[in-house]
Order: structure tokens, then C-alpha cells, then sequence
């Protein structure tokens, strides 16, 4: 299956594209010159398009257009630990209005598109929350992320929460906590049930062979309680 992924860079970016390329016809966007990534030996000037800006549509349309995927993953957004996460007009254009305009483009090209939403629409005042719930969320992340999502036939949002290893940002929960010396202070009676970016993978290769998949879903593991 030819399989196109934005953000080929991050945290779950690379690692999707990691697992896909030995099943399926896989190709990437990545933010920098392929030079700045030559230490990770994943990416080419075959697998990959390089210097891709999707505030930059345009552009955009032109890699999709060039490869035409069967499936289009977007694993491009600004989180919350990046500075711009508190800077309203890239938070509305990447993570409210790209995952639009992704679909848009999909259905001109026969695509499916298959986007990635977080539990932090919800500020888990209320718990429980069903994928019909309103986002109760408070801060311009939660909000654009929720703006961002797409409910249509050719499209699959799936909202979760996932862990993983960085190649270069080191921004997240996991890489935060390789860094560490010592004794790290943690949190009581919290409760976790998203993914590793690995195990998130195989859920995405198993939604390939399932068309009739769209919609909006909340996908979660088993909780990891710590009481």
C-alpha cells in the first residue's frame, strides 16, 4: 500500500515510518535538509521529501500529488511542550486548519487520511469522557486540537495519548526522563492508558485493511494506574 507521512521527523513520524518500510510503499516529509538527518540512516532523497513547510500548502499538494498515496498520515502538530504551543496563528493553522485541508485534498486524490488528536481536548474535570462529549479543554492547545479534528468518510481521527523515543527534539514525557539523574519526583494516584509510538504503529497498519474505519474514535489501553 502506498503510504505518505507528514512529519516523518517525529516522535511518532519516524516511528511509523520505521515500521511501515519493510510492508508497505512508504514515503515521508521531513521539516530539514536531508543532510541533518543522515546520522539516523532512515531517510533518503528516495524515501523522502525534504524541506517541506506545511504552513507552505502549496506544497504540500505538490508532494501529495507527486506520490498519490492510497493512505495520507498526519503526524504533523505543534504540542505542548514546544514554545509555539502559547502562540495562536501556528497553533490554528497546523493544528486546527491543516487537518482540514489535508482532507480536502485527500478526497480530490482518492486518498484516506488518517489524523492524530489528543485526550488533552478533555481536562478531565468531568471523566468518563465519550467520543460525543464536548471538549472542555481550557487552553489554546486543547482547543485547536479540537478544532482540527475531522468527522468525515474518508477520514480516521483517532484521539489517544502516546510515548515514545525522539530523534532529535527531545521534548517529550520519555526522553525527559532518559535525561535524568538520580532520584525524579513523580505523581500520585494518576492513571495512564495511551501507547508506545511502536504499538500505536500496528494499530495504524491494522486500520489500512479496514476502510469502512472513520470517524472519531478514543483509543486507549489498558490503565497503567499509580496508587
Amino acid at each position: 500500500m502506498k503510504v505518505l507521512i507528514l512529519g516523518g521527523d517525529g516522535m511518532l513520524g519516524h516511528q511509523l515510518f520505521k515500521y511501515f518500510q519493510e510492508r508497505h510503499d512508504v514515503r515521508c516529509t521531513l521539516h530539514q535538509d536531508i543532510t541533518k538527518y543522515t546520522q539516523y540512516g532512515l531517510y533518503d532523497e528516495i524515501n523522502s521529501y525534504t524541506g517541506i513547510d506545511v504552513m507552505s500548502f502549496e506544497r504540500v499538494k505538490e508532494v501529495v500529488c507527486d506520490f498519490m498515496p492510497e493512505i495520507l498520515v498526519n503526524c504533523i502538530g505543534i504540542i505542548k511542550q514546544q514554545s509555539t504551543a502559547k502562540e495562536s496563528i501556528p497553533c490554528i493553522e497546523i493544528n486546527a486548519l491543516l487537518p482540514h485541508q489535508l482532507a480536502l485534498l485527500c478526497k480530490q486524490v482518492g486518498a484516506r487520511l488518517i489524523h492524530f488528536s489528543t485526550d488533552c481536548i478533555f481536562s478531565g474535570k468531568k471523566g468518563n469522557y465519550l467520543e460525543s462529549d464536548p471538549s472542555d479543554a481550557g487552553d489554546l492547545y486543547g482547543k485547536t486540537k479540537f478544532l482540527g479534528e475531522v468527522n468525515d468518510d474518508i477520514c480516521l481521527t483517532l484521539r489517544t495519548s502516546i510515548i515514545g523515543p525522539e530523534l532529535s527534539r527531545k521534548k517529550s514525557l520519555l526522553e525527559w526522563f532518559l535525561a535524568q539523574e538520580g532520584t525524579i519526583k513523580g505523581f500520585r494516584k494518576a492513571i495512564y492508558s495511551g501507547f508506545t509510538s511502536l504499538e500505536m504503529s500496528r494499530i495504524i497498519e491494522l486500520m489500512f485493511v479496514h476502510p469502512k474505519a472513520y470517524g472519531v474514535y478514543q483509543v486507549s489501553s489498558e490503565p497503567i494506574n499509580k496508587y
